[in-house]
């Protein structure tokens, strides 16, 4: 990983747009988020063309795997070919399913000759509000929820979690300072508002203990990407802002 906290969102299915945005980025960004849009459309030899076009900036594959244990270690193992420096998994999966995607990932990284991927748990989509929640049958408070999963991820020796800045400071002091924090639902001040519901600036959430600031649309949409980027960084504290 870098120390430029900034990963950002390439949300797209179009291969030349997603390597023009990386190769825009590569000067600015700390990574590089690729999610199910992207690689459905363009599998693991297109996340490696991205990561190229990037000048090799970390690559975030956000491929939200939930299924039974054997399913997902396959997944894992098979994404490692992607040369991902991150992987996501649901924690809703439960214990086992975490416990095989780790695994999965160390044997997938040694078939593939490559380093092992971080497996980091998704708690609660940040699209997700307390009513939403309900609407699923979930009655535990909202915050509750997220640390509970969080805990169930350390426990299973994930790397970290997915999940809001709302969430950061009270996973930050339930998990520890190694564990990562990695987080979406970040919006400038100067940013339009989109289907996130818990969000909070940059700054804030570096304050709150973020380890990665995953962003997309505020530099993705921006007239100039990369100088939308530099503006982000520079409204970061002194030592999240390092290139």
């Amino acid at each position: 990983m870098t120390s430029n906290p900034i990963y950002v969102a390439i949300d797209t299915p179009d291969l030349g747009a997603a390597t023009g945005l990386a190769a825009t980025l590569a000067d600015t960004a700390g990574g590089l988020k690729l999610g199910l849009e992207f690689f459905s459309a363009n599998g693991a030899r297109g996340v490696q063309q991205v990561a190229k076009a990037g000048g090799g900036l970390p690559v975030f594959l956000d491929l939200k795997f939930h299924d039974i244990p054997n399913t997902v270690a396959g997944a894992v193992r098979a994404a490692c070919a992607a040369r991902p420096a991150m992987l996501t998994v649901h924690a809703a999966g439960g214990r086992a399913m975490m416990e095989a995607a780790c695994k999965a990932a160390a044997d997938g990284a040694r078939e593939h000759g490559v380093d092992r991927p971080l497996i980091v748990a998704v708690t609660v989509l940040t699209s997700l509000d307390q009513g939403d929640l309900g609407d699923i049958g979930v009655t535990r408070a909202l915050d509750e929820q997220v640390r509970e999963l969080a805990v169930l991820a350390k426990e299973c020796h994930l790397d970290g979690v997915v999940c809001s800045p709302l969430e950061a400071a009270a996973l930050r002091a339930a998990c520890g300072p190694r564990f990562k924090l990695v987080v979406p639902g970040i919006r400038p001040e100067w940013a339009g508002g989109d289907d996130q519901k818990r969000t909070l600036t940059p700054a804030e959430a570096l304050g709150a203990g973020a380890d990665i600031l995953v962003i997309g649309r505020p530099i993705t949409a921006a007239a100039d990407p990369a100088a939308a980027c530099r503006r982000i960084l520079a409204e970061l504290p002194r030592e999240g802002a390092t290139c």
